[in-house]
């Protein structure tokens, strides 16, 4: 459409005003020719004297194109005259309603106008009124005819994209992959079916197909010496077949319902074009199948057999410059016959390419092509396991820089890159390593030695950030403390770090470097409980240079102060509404310690003795027990909260234990901030005290003595 020539002619102008006052828009029409091209000039003016010389707006349509013009703004656009954008308003009366009868407000000058419009738009419309209609509906047919067109050049040119990287794909070398998962994967397992009779067994092997029965028990007759033995056949033993002598598992017949199978997927890397890579994801299966046959009252085995088959089922293609492209083979009912596509199934036929071992071929083929020095070999000697090499090849084109940290073994760090987790990365454009992992240089040995251990890395970036200078000891406590940045960084404000750490390891009554998991999970414990405490004695504005502030005797209860008086107005109205709403806490608590009270050398358990310490307990561990829900269970009998302490510290919250009052059995337990503190240990403690509960062992004089 010649815009610029359109601009130059005239408007067509309103010869005369309606006077009906219904009337708000009149519209005029023209047939042009411009640039030996006929055009249907469709102008709509205001129903006004003032407005007869210049229209609010200038639709222009040719058989394939359409434009609007806008003499106001003196722009173009692609707007349709009933603006789906707008629920179908007309673009000069964007205001109007859509359900007002615009019939009556929208006119033509004459029946001329209207006779140009229908002759040259060709489109049916009911009610001649409405004469607006046969341009939108020539308009979307211009619009449905161009998408048709770009959505067929788009499919033309994926299914041309297509057919190119399946000519150009090298053919699956089948039969030796099936060899190769075979030996390797399914380790050229073999079946032996029996079914014992007396002292004979009848055996079918899925190797040789063959069926025969043998002696496993010895005879005494002289017959028996020339009779087929074998050994006694056990369920999941290895025993050798009789017929071929092949070397199988033994599997009762009555246990069989005609087949079983194992599947395993592989990836094959192969060389494609110049210097691409396509990795072709392979399912491989191995069926085995026992054959019957009715042999009067009961069935025989008559044959048996494996089978090993595989199908491709995804390619992924990568070309430098070019976005990862992956392919996935389907299968279409109606031909009876596989294909390949370019796009993924929808809803649960979703083809999922997951994590599965690499064919050793592949890095030959790696061999001259853009990820010849990627380190994805490294990264699957170190991971010693299935990996998906698409997740990492397309973190490699991202960031290549995980080739030095995968052959460097910084295996936590490059799983981390490879799961899109980036937050970690200090400089996405540094070659150094220090540079772009944001820590100093002489740490990386250090770091290659934790195999790239997170939290370890999380202290050197801190040591870094604060500009420090710790020592390769003060870095692995510090990470054994599990503290986070701005914990360390308001800590260290008013004490040397070795004084912080120090102080931790001393209230923790721990060493670090212990490798006892309980030992860890206090020093973690008593690390946050004391910044902790030191952030509130900030925020309350103490002077934390006072040693009495900065060493407390007793770090757990002055913790519980800090809290109280961190939360203290607000504190008191939720303990006071807590009291008030659920009073039956505090009456059943001594019934409740008759029945679950239990303590040992090391830990104690008991019931919460009100609603409040129910609450107590939730803001000083950081977790949700405190809420109404929790309340309102133990309130009616649905649910006990039990508080689990250490002997030499009950007063002190350490896990907190829902338990089902009709099924007694431990719903949930959690320490800290929705941790669970020496997990393994604290586990099988639990489990020792429900049996006893249950069994009714809880001893007598632990009972007796606390009830009085």
């Amino acid at each position: 459409m010649k815009k610029k020539a359109i601009e130059k002619i005239p408007y067509l102008g309103l010869k005369k005003i309606s006077r009906k006052k219904a009337v708000k828009y009149i519209g005029v029409t023209k047939v042009k020719n411009v640039s030996h091209e006929k055009h249907l000039f469709v102008e709509v003016y205001r129903n006004e004297k003032a407005s007869k010389e210049i229209p609010l707006v200038r639709i222009v349509l040719t058989k394939k194109d359409f434009g609007t013009y806008i003499p106001d703004r003196k722009e173009w656009t692609r707007r349709q005259v009933e603006n789906g954008d707008d629920c179908g308003r007309l673009i000069w009366a964007a205001r109007s309603s859509p359900y007002m009868e615009r019939e009556k407000e929208n006119i033509l000058q004459s029946s001329e106008d209207l006779e140009r419009i229908k002759k040259f738009c060709k489109v049916a419309v009911y009610n001649d009124a409405r004469w607006w209609e046969y341009i939108s509906g020539h308009e979307n047919g211009i619009v449905i005819t161009a998408r048709r067109k770009r959505e067929h050049r788009e499919y033309v040119r994926r299914k041309e994209a297509l057919a190119d990287r399946i000519a150009h794909t090298e053919e699956l070398p089948e039969k030796k992959i099936l060899a190769r998962v075979d030996d390797i994967y399914f380790r050229n397992e073999h079946y032996l079916y029996y079914k014992k009779r007396g002292s004979w067994a009848q055996i079918a092997c899925s190797k040789c197909g063959g069926v025969t029965d043998a002696r496993w028990k010895i005879g005494i007759s002289y017959e028996s010496q020339f009779q087929r033995h074998i050994e006694e056949p056990r369920e999941g033993h290895y025993g050798m077949c009789p017929m071929c002598g092949a070397r199988g598992r033994y599997k009762c017949q009555g246990k069989i319902k005609g087949a079983h199978s194992k599947t395993i997927h592989v990836f094959l890397g192969q060389k494609y074009k110049e210097q691409g890579m396509v990795f072709r994801y392979v399912e491989i299966e191995k069926e085995w199948r026992l054959g019957f046959i009715s042999g009067g009252k009961d069935t025989v085995m008559y044959n048996a057999c494996e089978k090993l088959s595989g199908i491709e089922t995804a390619r992924i293609y990568f070309e430098p410059g070019k976005k990862t492209q992956k392919d996935y083979q389907k299968y279409n009912p109606y031909t009876g016959k596989d294909f390949w596509d370019d796009c993924d199934l929808q809803g649960t036929q979703h083809i999922t390419i997951d994590r599965a071992p690499i064919m050793m071929e592949t890095y030959e083929e790696m061999k001259g092509t853009m990820f010849q020095y990627s380190g994805l070999r490294e990264y699957v000697k170190d991971k010693k396991g299935n990996i998906n090499p698409v997740n990492y090849l397309e973190c490699y084109k991202r960031t290549p820089q995980i080739e030095i940290l995968s052959k460097m073994g910084l295996v936590d760090i490059v799983e981390q890159l490879v799961s899109y987790e980036y937050g970690i990365i200090a400089d996405e454009d540094a070659n150094r390593l220090d540079k772009f992992l944001g820590i100093r240089k002489e740490r990386i040995k250090q770091l290659i030695r934790r195999k790239g251990n997170l939290k370890l890395l999380e202290v050197m970036q801190t040591e870094k950030r604060q500009g420090q200078h710790w020592t390769d000891e003060q870095v692995e406590h510090l990470t054994e403390t599990g503290l986070e940045y701005t914990q360390i960084e308001t800590a260290t404000r008013y004490m040397t770090l070795q004084k912080l750490l120090n102080r931790i390891e001393k209230y923790a009554g721990c060493e670090y470097g212990t490798e006892c998991s309980r030992a860890s999970a206090r020093i973690r414990h008593m690390a946050t409980i004391y910044t902790d405490y030191l952030s509130m004695r900030v925020n309350l504005g103490y002077d934390l240079n006072n040693t009495v502030y900065q060493q407390p005797r007793d770090l757990e209860t002055a913790h519980n102060k800090m809290v109280m008086e961190t939360n203290k107005e607000e504190m008191d109205k939720r303990l006071n509404e807590v009291a008030e709403r659920y009073p039956e806490i505090r009456h059943i608590y001594r019934k409740l310690r008759n029945k679950y009270f239990y303590e040992d050398d090391n830990y104690i358990i008991r019931p919460a003795r009100s609603a409040e310490e129910i609450v107590m307990e939730g803001r000083i561990l950081h977790h949700c027990v405190g809420g109404d829900n929790y309340l309102k269970k133990h309130n009616t009998g649905k649910t006990y909260i039990l508080m689990l302490r250490f002997k030499a510290e009950p007063d002190v919250p350490y896990i907190t234990v829902e338990i089902d009052t009709k099924n007694p059995r431990i719903l949930q337990w959690y320490g800290d901030k929705d941790r669970k503190p020496d997990e393994k240990n604290m586990q099988s403690w639990l489990d020792t005290w429900l049996t006893k509960m249950k069994t009714g062992t809880l001893t007598e004089a632990v009972r007796t003595a606390n009830i009085a």
